[in-house]
Protein backbone atom coordinates (compact mmCIF):
# COMPACT_ATOMS: atom_id res chain seq x y z
CA UNK A 1 0.00 0.00 0.00
CA UNK A 2 1.63 3.31 -1.22
CA UNK A 3 0.91 6.26 1.08
CA UNK A 4 1.89 9.64 0.39
CA UNK A 5 2.63 12.20 2.85
CA UNK A 6 2.17 15.77 2.27
CA UNK A 7 4.03 17.59 4.98
CA UNK A 8 6.72 20.42 5.05
CA UNK A 9 7.72 20.13 9.23
CA UNK A 10 10.68 17.32 8.41
CA UNK A 11 10.23 15.71 12.07
CA UNK A 12 6.09 15.17 11.37
CA UNK A 13 7.00 13.47 7.81
CA UNK A 14 9.75 11.61 9.15
CA UNK A 15 7.95 10.47 12.14
CA UNK A 16 4.75 9.70 10.01
CA UNK A 17 7.42 8.01 7.34
CA UNK A 18 8.17 5.24 10.34
CA UNK A 19 4.85 4.32 11.61
CA UNK A 20 3.89 3.59 8.04
CA UNK A 21 7.04 1.41 7.37
CA UNK A 22 6.34 -0.38 10.48
CA UNK A 23 2.81 -0.86 9.73
CA UNK A 24 3.79 -2.84 6.22
CA UNK A 25 2.91 0.24 3.66
CA UNK A 26 5.32 2.10 1.55
CA UNK A 27 5.40 5.92 1.87
CA UNK A 28 6.48 8.87 -0.34
CA UNK A 29 6.83 12.66 1.09
CA UNK A 30 5.98 15.81 -0.20
CA UNK A 31 7.19 18.96 1.14
CA UNK A 32 4.54 21.31 -0.90
CA UNK A 33 1.84 21.46 -3.10
CA UNK A 34 3.89 21.34 -6.54
CA UNK A 35 5.64 18.29 -5.77
CA UNK A 36 2.74 16.47 -4.02
CA UNK A 37 1.01 17.27 -7.66
CA UNK A 38 3.61 16.08 -9.77
CA UNK A 39 3.33 12.55 -7.67
CA UNK A 40 -0.03 11.92 -7.54
CA UNK A 41 -0.16 12.53 -11.04
CA UNK A 42 2.82 10.16 -11.80
CA UNK A 43 1.61 6.75 -10.15
CA UNK A 44 -1.39 5.40 -7.67
CA UNK A 45 -1.47 5.74 -4.18
CA UNK A 46 -3.74 4.34 -2.08
CA UNK A 47 -4.15 7.36 0.85
CA UNK A 48 -2.70 10.60 1.15
CA UNK A 49 -1.70 12.20 4.91
CA UNK A 50 -2.26 16.27 3.88
CA UNK A 51 -1.09 18.83 6.08
CA UNK A 52 -2.91 22.37 5.47
CA UNK A 53 -0.31 24.98 5.94
CA UNK A 54 2.52 24.45 3.19
CA UNK A 55 4.56 26.84 1.80
CA UNK A 56 3.33 26.59 -1.71
CA UNK A 57 -0.37 27.29 -0.41
CA UNK A 58 -3.31 25.47 1.70
CA UNK A 59 -2.94 21.85 1.49
CA UNK A 60 -7.40 22.38 0.75
CA UNK A 61 -6.55 23.47 -2.65
CA UNK A 62 -4.78 20.70 -3.15
CA UNK A 63 -7.59 18.23 -1.51
CA UNK A 64 -10.56 20.14 -4.13
CA UNK A 65 -7.99 19.57 -7.15
CA UNK A 66 -8.27 15.87 -6.84
CA UNK A 67 -11.62 15.95 -5.93
CA UNK A 68 -12.16 18.05 -9.12
CA UNK A 69 -10.24 15.03 -11.18
CA UNK A 70 -11.70 12.31 -13.37
CA UNK A 71 -12.52 8.99 -12.97
CA UNK A 72 -10.59 6.93 -14.16
CA UNK A 73 -6.94 8.83 -13.96
CA UNK A 74 -4.26 9.80 -11.67
CA UNK A 75 -4.87 11.13 -8.92
CA UNK A 76 -7.99 9.32 -8.17
CA UNK A 77 -10.77 11.54 -7.17
CA UNK A 78 -12.06 9.20 -4.46
CA UNK A 79 -8.77 8.80 -2.78
CA UNK A 80 -8.97 8.72 0.83
CA UNK A 81 -7.73 12.14 2.45
CA UNK A 82 -6.68 12.09 5.99
CA UNK A 83 -5.76 16.04 6.94
CA UNK A 84 -3.12 15.67 10.10
CA UNK A 85 -3.32 19.58 11.23
CA UNK A 86 -2.58 22.42 13.71
CA UNK A 87 -5.25 24.24 13.00
CA UNK A 88 -7.46 23.38 15.84
CA UNK A 89 -10.82 26.11 15.01
CA UNK A 90 -13.79 23.80 14.21
CA UNK A 91 -14.82 26.09 11.22
CA UNK A 92 -11.09 24.66 9.96
CA UNK A 93 -12.21 21.24 10.78
CA UNK A 94 -15.30 21.76 8.94
CA UNK A 95 -14.14 23.38 5.79
CA UNK A 96 -11.95 20.54 5.25
CA UNK A 97 -14.65 17.54 5.51
CA UNK A 98 -16.71 20.16 3.45
CA UNK A 99 -14.61 19.91 0.39
CA UNK A 100 -13.90 16.16 0.65
CA UNK A 101 -11.54 15.17 3.25
CA UNK A 102 -11.91 11.72 4.71
CA UNK A 103 -11.01 12.38 8.16
CA UNK A 104 -9.04 15.11 10.45
CA UNK A 105 -6.62 14.75 13.27
CA UNK A 106 -5.00 17.70 15.58
CA UNK A 107 -1.13 18.15 15.58
CA UNK A 108 0.66 16.66 17.92
CA UNK A 109 -1.52 13.14 16.62
CA UNK A 110 -0.54 10.25 18.36
CA UNK A 111 0.89 7.76 15.95
CA UNK A 112 -1.04 4.99 16.56
CA UNK A 113 -4.35 6.94 16.28
CA UNK A 114 -2.82 7.86 12.67
CA UNK A 115 -2.57 4.26 11.68
CA UNK A 116 -5.82 3.16 13.18
CA UNK A 117 -7.99 6.34 11.13
CA UNK A 118 -5.74 5.06 8.04
CA UNK A 119 -7.05 1.57 8.53
CA UNK A 120 -10.43 2.52 9.24
CA UNK A 121 -10.56 4.70 5.46
CA UNK A 122 -8.93 1.76 3.80
CA UNK A 123 -11.17 -0.89 5.41
CA UNK A 124 -14.36 2.15 4.41
CA UNK A 125 -13.00 1.94 0.67
CA UNK A 126 -12.88 -1.46 0.34
CA UNK A 127 -16.42 -1.47 1.43
CA UNK A 128 -17.13 1.23 -0.92
CA UNK A 129 -15.46 -0.87 -3.60
CA UNK A 130 -17.36 -4.31 -2.61
CA UNK A 131 -20.92 -2.88 -3.31
CA UNK A 132 -23.82 -2.59 -0.92
CA UNK A 133 -24.23 -3.72 2.56
CA UNK A 134 -27.10 -5.81 3.70
CA UNK A 135 -28.53 -6.74 6.93
CA UNK A 136 -32.31 -7.94 7.28
CA UNK A 137 -34.28 -5.58 5.41
CA UNK A 138 -31.91 -2.59 5.69
CA UNK A 139 -29.67 -1.68 2.58
CA UNK A 140 -26.35 0.74 2.64
CA UNK A 141 -24.80 1.95 -0.08
CA UNK A 142 -21.35 2.93 0.84
CA UNK A 143 -20.38 5.27 -2.64
CA UNK A 144 -23.85 7.02 -2.76
CA UNK A 145 -24.31 7.67 0.93
CA UNK A 146 -27.54 6.09 0.79
CA UNK A 147 -29.50 4.06 3.00
CA UNK A 148 -33.43 2.05 2.54
CA UNK A 149 -35.46 0.22 5.09
CA UNK A 150 -37.62 -2.16 3.59
CA UNK A 151 -37.39 -0.22 0.30
CA UNK A 152 -37.87 3.25 1.86
CA UNK A 153 -35.34 5.66 1.89
CA UNK A 154 -33.87 7.06 5.29
CA UNK A 155 -32.20 10.24 6.12
CA UNK A 156 -29.07 9.86 8.09
CA UNK A 157 -27.22 12.64 9.84
CA UNK A 158 -22.87 12.32 8.35
CA UNK A 159 -22.29 11.19 11.84
CA UNK A 160 -25.30 8.54 12.05
CA UNK A 161 -24.35 7.18 8.45
CA UNK A 162 -20.35 6.65 9.71
CA UNK A 163 -21.55 4.84 12.89
CA UNK A 164 -23.70 2.75 10.91
CA UNK A 165 -21.27 1.84 8.21
CA UNK A 166 -17.84 1.07 10.88
CA UNK A 167 -20.53 -1.18 12.82
CA UNK A 168 -22.11 -3.29 9.49
CA UNK A 169 -18.56 -3.75 8.13
CA UNK A 170 -17.39 -5.40 11.96
CA UNK A 171 -20.34 -7.38 12.30
CA UNK A 172 -21.09 -9.09 14.74
CA UNK A 173 -17.90 -7.99 16.62
CA UNK A 174 -18.61 -5.24 19.04
CA UNK A 175 -16.88 -2.08 19.32
CA UNK A 176 -16.34 0.82 22.03
CA UNK A 177 -16.90 3.85 21.66
CA UNK A 178 -13.05 4.84 20.04
CA UNK A 179 -13.66 2.01 18.17
CA UNK A 180 -16.60 3.57 15.95
CA UNK A 181 -15.01 7.17 16.36
CA UNK A 182 -11.99 5.49 14.53
CA UNK A 183 -12.94 3.83 12.16
CA UNK A 184 -15.34 6.86 11.48
CA UNK A 185 -12.41 8.65 10.11
CA UNK A 186 -13.09 10.73 12.89
CA UNK A 187 -16.54 11.74 10.96
CA UNK A 188 -17.71 11.71 14.84
CA UNK A 189 -15.81 14.16 16.27
CA UNK A 190 -16.78 12.90 20.20
CA UNK A 191 -16.69 9.43 21.26
CA UNK A 192 -19.34 10.46 23.72
CA UNK A 193 -22.18 11.53 21.57
CA UNK A 194 -22.21 7.74 19.78
CA UNK A 195 -25.04 7.13 22.30
CA UNK A 196 -26.97 9.69 20.63
CA UNK A 197 -26.35 9.05 17.15
CA UNK A 198 -27.27 5.16 18.29
CA UNK A 199 -30.43 6.35 19.96
CA UNK A 200 -31.61 8.05 16.30
CA UNK A 201 -30.28 5.21 14.23
CA UNK A 202 -32.30 2.67 16.88
CA UNK A 203 -35.22 5.24 16.37
CA UNK A 204 -34.92 5.26 12.29
CA UNK A 205 -34.16 1.86 11.37
CA UNK A 206 -35.53 -0.58 14.24
CA UNK A 207 -34.75 -1.00 18.27
CA UNK A 208 -32.93 -4.43 17.49
CA UNK A 209 -30.46 -2.93 14.57
CA UNK A 210 -27.80 -1.80 16.83
CA UNK A 211 -27.14 -4.05 20.21
CA UNK A 212 -25.50 -2.59 23.54
CA UNK A 213 -22.97 -4.92 24.62
CA UNK A 214 -22.33 -4.87 28.49
CA UNK A 215 -19.02 -3.00 29.42
CA UNK A 216 -18.06 -2.92 25.31
CA UNK A 217 -19.87 -0.91 23.15
CA UNK A 218 -22.16 -1.62 20.16
CA UNK A 219 -22.60 -4.09 17.63
CA UNK A 220 -24.51 -4.85 14.57
CA UNK A 221 -25.89 -8.97 15.36
CA UNK A 222 -25.81 -11.24 13.33
CA UNK A 223 -28.57 -12.31 11.07
CA UNK A 224 -31.35 -14.80 12.56
CA UNK A 225 -30.92 -18.37 11.40
CA UNK A 226 -33.69 -19.47 9.17
CA UNK A 227 -35.04 -22.92 9.28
Amino acid sequence: MRVLIVEDDATTAAMLAGLLRREGWEPAEAGDIATAWNQLRAGPFDILLLDLSLPDGDGIDLLQKIRRGAPGGWPDPKLPVLVISSRTQLRSRLAALDRGADGYLLKPAHLEEVAAVVRALLRRRAAFAAGRLVHRDIVVDPLARTVQRAGRGVDLSEAEFAVLLALLQERPRPLTRADIQARSGNRVADADTIEVHVHHLRRKLGETVIQTVRGVGYRVPPEPQRS
